[in-house]
C-alpha cells in the first residue's frame, strides 16, 4: 500500500471517529438532568419530575458517611454511590407514570420519579 493511500485511510478513520463522538455528544444534550442528594439517609428531594419520552440523567451526590445503592426495578437501574461521593445514572426514555427508586442498603430511603 502506498503512503498516500495509507494516509487517506487513516484520515477517513479519524473523521469517522470524530463524527461518532459528535453524534454521541448531541444525544446526551437531549438528556433531562435530575440532581439528587442523599443526606441523613434520605433522598433530597424525594419526589422529582421529568418529561416523558426523553432520556434521563440522575446526578446523585451522597453526603452521608456510608455508601448507598440507588436502585429502581421499574427503571431497571442500580448503582452504588460511595460515601461522600457522587455518581451519574442514565435512564432510558420513559412513558408517563410513577417510578419508585430506593437505597437498597436502606430500603426506608425511597423516592419517586413522576414522568409526565
Amino acid at each position: 500500500m502506498t503512503r498516500t493511500r495509507l494516509y487517506t485511510r487513516r484520515a477517513a478513520g479519524a473523521f469517522a471517529v470524530a463524527t461518532l463522538l459528535l453524534l454521541a455528544q448531541g444525544a446526551s444534550a437531549q438528556d433531562v438532568t435530575i440532581d439528587l442528594t442523599v443526606k441523613d439517609k434520605r433522598f433530597q428531594p424525594s419526589e422529582v419530575r421529568a418529561p416523558a419520552n426523553k432520556p434521563i440523567l440522575f446526578r446523585v451526590k451522597n453526603q452521608d458517611p456510608k455508601s448507598v445503592e440507588f436502585e429502581s426495578k421499574s427503571m431497571r437501574v442500580e448503582k452504588i454511590i460511595p460515601a461522600n461521593g457522587e455518581a451519574t445514572i442514565r435512564v432510558r426514555a420513559l412513558k408517563p407514570g410513577k417510578y419508585e427508586f430506593f437505597d437498597d442498603f436502606n430500603e426506608s430511603n425511597r423516592g419517586t420519579l413522576i414522568v409526565e
